[in-house]
């Protein structure tokens, strides 16, 4: 008996969903798009799509994009996309986790010593330093800079 027999609206429309999958991954940040594991032949293409201006090269391009992803499992790409954009579950309770620490770093000088010691693998001297700094910037009411960095020093000190 031969395998179940698709439409072609049916096929059309999965085309169409892998282009859009496509266009999601082109318009990714390069630092997310680095981190994403995908297929020689796919992360050319995804690159090349990125470097075009022309409305019609772009459009075949991620036409092009969604038959090589035709030959692949989509699930895996779907995830990692999720995960960049913070659909996940997981994501989210990580991202919450460090805001957590970050906050409880601002408000308590006993919250470091916490952390330290559930994350010792972390730069506690530049860390001192970031809290130091975000608290004049609140204090001062200036842009958050040292805020921001503070969660990207908490993120490679966590591991993830």
């Amino acid at each position: 008996m031969p395998d179940e027999i698709v439409s072609k609206t049916r096929r059309k429309k999965d085309m169409l969903e892998l282009q859009s999958l496509g266009a999601a991954l082109v318009a990714l940040s390069a630092a997310h798009l680095a981190r994403m594991s995908l297929p020689e032949a796919l992360a050319g293409a995804v690159h090349e799509a990125r470097q075009l201006s022309s409305h019609g090269a772009r459009r075949r391009q991620l036409q092009y994009i969604g038959r090589l992803m035709r030959e692949l499992d989509a699930g895996p790409i779907r995830a990692q996309l999720a995960a960049v954009h913070g659909g996940s579950a997981e994501e989210r309770a990580r991202h919450q986790r460090l805001e957590h620490w970050r906050m409880r770093l601002l408000e308590d000088d006993g919250a470091l010593t916490e952390f330290a010691v559930a994350h010792p693998g972390g730069d506690l001297q530049q860390l001192r330093a970031l809290i130091r700094s975000a608290r004049r910037e609140q204090a001062e009411g200036r842009p958050p800079r040292a805020f921001r960095e503070m969660f990207r020093v908490l993120r490679e000190a966590a591991g993830d």
